[in-house]
């Protein structure tokens, strides 16, 4: 039980990857507090915890590009579970547009959602985690942070934000015994690529190594390595769960 009685907040869990990772961090002996803005979603993922690992997931329902929704989350997480011991940043969106079609509202949302709620749940996490001299953050960017591609300009800028927010956050939150971690996941199998054509997503299956896209829990399980205490001496890292597409 990699995570056992350890409380494990992860934002994004009304599905794909956060829905993973609550179901893997469960089975693993945590608490897991769900948060989405799908109210629907988090019950649904609410269920299958249930279901699959006979325990019983908090929910806080969480808009994360609002600073001021996040305070509040944390005010109730504080009061409901005195503690957080790991905190996974995922919650994110995914629009695609050329470089001359983009909007600024349309950067506004994925700066805000991606990028600045990293930083404002960092905050949050490292007050609480602070006071026990211990915990994790993981946080969820792309690899496309690093290869960039067609039509993600403010997407890509977006999680290659978080890479900087992990290094930064570890280099300053390692004294107090917090680690920070990042994944970058390739071409997952969720609802962000549901949208695109199948001669696309075979494109992308020929340019990944291993031949095969990737499934959520796949990177579930290297969250929850990297929340764990196997991962005690890692910190600042960027682990790509890709299958060899970046290689």
């Amino acid at each position: 039980m990699l995570l056992g009685d350890k409380i494990v907040w992860i934002t994004g869990a009304s599905r794909g990857i956060g829905r993973a990772t609550a179901i893997e961090a469960a089975k693993n002996g945590a608490r897991v507090v769900l948060s989405a803005r799908s109210e629907r979603g988090l019950s649904e993922t609410a269920t299958q915890v249930r279901a699959l690992t006979a325990t019983e997931p908090e929910i806080i329902a969480l808009d994360v590009s609002d600073p001021r929704a996040i305070k509040e989350a944390c005010k109730q997480l504080l009061a409901r579970l005195k503690r957080l011991d790991v905190l996974v940043n995922n919650a994110g969106v995914l629009k695609e547009a050329l470089i001359g079609m983009i909007a600024d509202a349309q950067v506004e949302e994925i700066m805000r959602t991606n990028a600045y709620s990293v930083i404002h749940m960092t905050q949050c996490a490292a007050r609480l985690m602070m006071r026990q001299n211990s915990g994790a953050i993981v946080n969820v960017t792309s690899m496309l942070a690093r290869t960039g591609g067609e039509g993600t300009l403010a997407y890509a800028a977006s999680k290659a934000a978080i890479i900087g927010a992990t290094k930064s956050a570890a280099r300053e939150l390692a004294p107090h015994g917090i680690r920070v971690n990042a994944v970058a996941p390739g071409v997952i199998k969720t609802d962000l690529i549901a949208h695109l054509p199948e001669a696309r997503l075979q494109e992308y299956q020929c340019a990944i190594k291993m031949g095969r896209l990737g499934e959520p829990h796949e990177v579930a399980h290297v969250i929850v390595f990297l929340a764990s205490d196997l991962a005690s001496y890692v910190t600042g890292q960027v682990v790509g769960v890709d299958g060899g597409m970046c290689i």
